[in-house]
Formats: C-alpha cells, structure tokens, sequence
C-alpha cells in the first residue's frame, strides 16, 4: 500500500495536508521519556485531515527494523490522542510475523496514559515477538511524538 491508499483509507473524502515539525532539544527530550527512550529524530513528519475546515485526526508513518527487515506502519490519532487506527504499509519479513489486523486493534483507544508494553496491556503475539515488540514500541513512540508535537493547540492550524 502506497502512503496516499493509506491516507485515503484512514481518511476517505478528506482534506489531508503533510506537516512537519522540528523539535527543540528539550522536545526531544521530553518524547523519550514520554516513549520510554525510543526517539531519536527531532523532525516528524505527520498528516492532519480535515473536512469542513475540522480537524479529524491525523496519521503518522512509523517506519523501523523488525527482526533484519523493515516495517512501516501508519498510525492515526483523534484530536484527543488516542489511537483510531493502525495499517501496515509495508512489511519486509515473511507473512507468518506480520501483526493479524485483530491484533492491531488492541491499540484501539490507547494513549500515553496506557501501558502499552507487552507485560502491560497489549499481549505478545506467539511467534512473532519481535513484531509485537516492534509494534507497541511505535505506537508509544508516536503517542510520544504527538503529545509534544500538540497538531491541534490552539494556532496550531490553518
């Protein structure tokens, strides 16, 4: 799935307008301790969608290391935080490790405030470890980004 299907997917009939913030140092600091010391790029980039001139939410793409392979994944946030939504855009490791979509709807709801680890709330999935491990750890990773990121404060759209 290209990024467009996948917006368009999360987003159908939306405005959808590509962002990017630059981080301070302390941002950055403040989303590793938020993310549990995973993030290590001040520059996000992210997509709010709009229709009617309201803001619906917006989508992040997630893209690491699984095992050797790599994983993009687009998660999309509500203007409250929480997780609306996971795809996986691309998956480079054989099909058997890929995360089942009943799976990724567990992140369903989540925020920052949720223990999103996988002796916490989210199980692991047998088999394929690494996947879930790969998983939460991009969801708390954007959950991070977007909480010092704020798209929707005040002034913060057109």
């Amino acid at each position: 799935m290209t990024q467009d299907e996948a917006l368009s997917l999360a987003f159908p009939g939306a405005d959808v307008s590509r962002k990017t913030a630059f981080l301070s140092a302390a941002e950055l600091e403040r989303a590793r301790e938020e993310a549990g010391d995973d993030v290590d790029i001040g520059l996000v980039t992210y997509y709010v969608a709009q229709e009617d001139d309201e803001a619906l939410g917006v989508a992040y793409f997630d893209a690491h290391r699984v095992r050797t392979l790599d994983e993009v994944l687009m998660i999309v946030l509500d203007r409250a935080g929480s997780v609306m939504r996971i795809e996986t855009v691309s998956f480079r490791e054989p099909p058997e490790y890929r995360a089942p979509d009943g799976w990724l709807d567990l992140f369903a709801g989540r925020t920052t405030e949720d223990d999103l680890s996988l002796k916490g709330d989210i199980p692991n999935i047998i088999g394929a470890t690494l996947t879930s491990r790969a998983v939460s750890d991009a969801v708390r990773r954007t959950l991070a980004l977007h909480s010092v990121v704020a798209p929707f404060a005040t002034g913060s759209l057109p």
